[in-house]
């Protein structure tokens, strides 16, 4: 291994990737240099190079912790504290005899250990000891993110991040079934042109009470870069961190009914408005327009907001900015600014890029209105979000709404400009060439520098998942994969001239499910794709389910035909298929091919295409009439999506999901990968199997849905 390789692999950049089964593609040299530079590490030269290399393995070799500490434990639910592990992590086990350690809990307690051959002492709260099987004492420490320092006996010293967590994230019901959602798609008669929270809270109910269904999972309802227009895409935010106020339920707000005097003239105005966007969506075709939705509501809400708080109310939104803090504040400032100076705010004056300049307070100072106004709108939003949530619970849903988290954000946004030290400048996030894409992928989404991470106790990524936890019954976590290592591409390069970086992927597993344990919550993680091996696993060890969509579990390994429903795993979301994959009547119809082929899509000619696609369809068909799914004439459409269903119901999943559209037979799919204005991606409404739209409450009213869900739940009606 040459010296660059060397210092690469101490930084967990990888010289070598593997698109496929004994394959090793090499890493460009300039690449390798390029990521480095991106982690403060120099390689532009040999003599660089060789500077950095005896820095970073003299300080390999003194150091005495790594970065971050992982200690998996029971937690004993009668207390804060944590039921003792069965032996030390293999980082303190390998300390020296008689190095001292001291741990500063997250609640301000500190844990004196003065040496590894004595047990610690806790004069705050002294908890029990228990001896792990190298000899040594362990403390009773609660969970949570601490800081451990060691001091050893020949005087070295040390720091590191200490992560008490349990053993796995919390499990849903043997099974379950519910719905799969857009939720900018959903319309309800209510809509200001596109689905909101309110919306999202009628599904739950009905869906809950009427149908059994344990869960809803929607999109990303992450905080959108504004723009002309906006990017409408929910899996490129300005911030992860915080929702979108443009999925509020403007009537929703208590302060809306005492609007007075022109206000209400004023509001009525807006209502009237919004009534054309939403009409203009389900009965003349037009596409959902997120800008002109949040024009309206933005100007409701200004009325809305002249109205003064109550004093319980204002109580509770001086609360919420207290419990959020700094990051709050932050977000509310880019905002504010945004208005001002455009949201690409590299090209913002020079004081104002930095979150904590001088400049930038007295910015903040001139525009605290403007500050004020979208930390309330975070609140509001908050709180609908609590509402979607408590009625999910209040209609008996085991799961409830499912939140999703994109794997990355906007290089112009919110979160790239507060969090920018964390950021790998001038990097963006892809994917590397694989067999269905020979191109490779970027993303165009900054990735995490994993030493910052660490450094700061994973603080920016504790933030983003207590945020999403408070009100999710459970989150997906999209390209899951990203927790274990993540594809760099330099700027300017081709997504081929990458190289994976290697994240802690045990302390991101730790600080996640310490996360959704403290929340109840349950982990989905989608780990389509090109997964290396061994991540299954682990994610299976932590109790993190996969997903697993009916069309690529074949037998991959043996005879190529589809996967038998017994020999599925157990912990995983089945489904028939995705946001950014066609509906099954498309997949059915064959009709995917055909949209494909209009918009240039297809790698082959038409005919080749729709062959291999129809004895793909034509498998799948006979395998559901073998099992006695599907009558023996092949059914018709509506047969044939039930049958499919009835085969993800014979599998062991814990969780089985129904894509919405498919229980009106919508051919449309939400994303077309590979497009961006060929095709009106995260823009289209549910529609029926003849592209109607059709609003939430034609929905519930469908035949075609009850017959389609009396399969998951025979007591509904047929």
């Amino acid at each position: 291994m040459g010296r660059l390789a060397t210092l690469a692999a101490l930084h967990g950049v990888a010289t070598v990737h593997s698109p496929g089964p004994d394959v090793a593609v090499p890493v460009p040299d300039e690449t390798v240099v390029a990521v480095l530079a991106a982690l403060g590490v120099d390689a532009s030269t040999d003599e660089a190079v060789q500077d950095a290399l005896t820095r970073a393995e003299s300080a390999a070799a003194s150091r005495l912790l790594p970065p971050t500490v992982v200690v998996w434990t029971t937690p004993d639910p009668g207390t804060s504290g944590a039921v003792l592990p069965p032996a030390l992590p293999r980082a303190l086990a390998d300390l020296p005899p008689g190095t001292g350690l001291r741990v500063e809990t997250e609640r301000g307690d500190t844990v004196e250990w003065p040496s590894l051959d004595a047990p610690p002492t806790d004069a705050a709260a002294p908890g029990p000891v228990s001896a792990a099987p190298e000899g040594r004492s362990w403390p009773d420490l609660p969970l949570g993110v601490h800081r451990l320092a060691a001091v050893a006996a020949d005087g070295r010293t040390a720091g590191a991040v200490l992560v008490v967590a349990p053993r796995e994230v919390p499990q849903p019901p043997p099974r379950t079934h519910g719905f799969l959602v857009q939720l900018y798609s959903l319309l309800s008669t209510r809509s200001w042109g596109m689905g909101d929270l309110g919306d999202l809270a009628e599904l739950a109910t009905w869906s809950g009470r009427e149908l059994g269904a344990g869960f809803v999972q929607i999109n990303p309802l992450h905080a959108a870069v504004p723009g002309d227009p906006t990017d409408p895409s929910p899996y490129r935010p300005s911030s992860r961190r915080f929702p979108d106020p443009v999925h509020l339920r403007v009537e929703a707000v208590p302060e809306y009914a005492y609007v007075t005097g022109q206000g209400i003239a004023l509001l009525d105005g807006l209502l009237e408005r919004a009534a054309g966007l939403r009409a203009a969506v389900l009965d003349k075709g037009a596409l959902i327009d997120r800008d002109a939705v949040w024009q309206l509501k933005r100007e409701a809400l200004e009325i809305v907001r002249e109205v003064p708080l109550g004093p319980g109310r204002r109580a509770a939104y001086h609360h919420f900015l207290a419990e959020q803090g700094q990051a709050l504040e932050d977000h509310a400032t880019w905002c504010a600014l945004a208005e001002v100076h455009g949201s690409e705010w590299r090209a913002w004056p020079s004081g104002l890029r930095d979150p904590r300049s001088a400049e930038t307070g007295r910015a903040r100072h001139e525009l605290i209105d403007r500050v004020d106004f979208h930390s309330w709108l975070a609140w509001l939003t908050d709180e609908q979000l609590a509402a979607a949530g408590r009625a999910a619970r209040d209609a008996g849903m085991a799961v409830g709404i499912v939140h999703d988290l994109a794997v990355g954000v906007h290089p112009d946004g919110a979160d790239a400009w507060a969090q920018r030290d964390a950021f790998a400048e001038g990097m963006s996030v892809g994917a590397p060439p694989d067999a269905f894409n020979a191109n490779g992928q970027d993303w165009g989404l900054p990735p995490w520098r994993p030493d910052v991470l660490a450094a700061s106790g994973f603080a920016p990524y504790r933030g983003l998942l207590r945020g999403l936890l408070t009100h999710a019954g459970a989150l997906r976590i999209d390209h899951v994969m990203g927790l274990f290592r993540l594809w760099w591409v330099p700027a300017g390069a081709d997504p081929t001239r990458g190289t994976y970086v290697r994240y802690d992927a045990e302390a991101m597993l730790a600080v996640l499910v310490l996360e959704a344990y403290r929340a109840g919550a349950v982990v989905i993680g989608e780990d389509l794709g090109t997964v290396e091996p061994g991540v299954r696993e682990e994610l299976h060890r932590r109790g993190v389910l996969g997903t697993s969509v009916l069309w690529f579990e074949r037998d991959w390994e043996g005879t190529g035909r589809p996967l038998a429903p017994e020999s599925w795993r157990e912990d995983c979301v089945a489904t028939a298929t995705t946001h950014d994959l066609p509906s099954t009547a498309a997949r059915l119809t064959g009709e995917h091919v055909e949209l494909r082929h209009r918009l240039g899509l297809l790698g082959r000619p038409l005919a080749e295409e729709q062959r291999e696609e129809s004895a793909e369809v034509a498998d799948w068909l006979g395998t559901l009439t073998r099992l006695g799914l599907l009558p023996a004439d092949g059914g018709d459409e509506e047969e044939q999506i039930r049958a499919v269903y009835r085969f993800l119901l014979r599998t062991p999943a814990r969780m089985v999901g129904v894509w919405l559209p498919d229980a009106v037979g919508d051919r449309r799919p939400q994303n077309l990968p590979g497009t961006w204005d060929q095709y009106p991606n995260w823009r289209l409404p549910v529609a029926d199997a003849e592209g109607r739209p059709m609003t939430l409450e034609e929905l519930a009213a469908s035949p075609r849905l009850h017959g389609l869900m009396s399969v998951l739940r025979p007591s509904v009606v047929n």
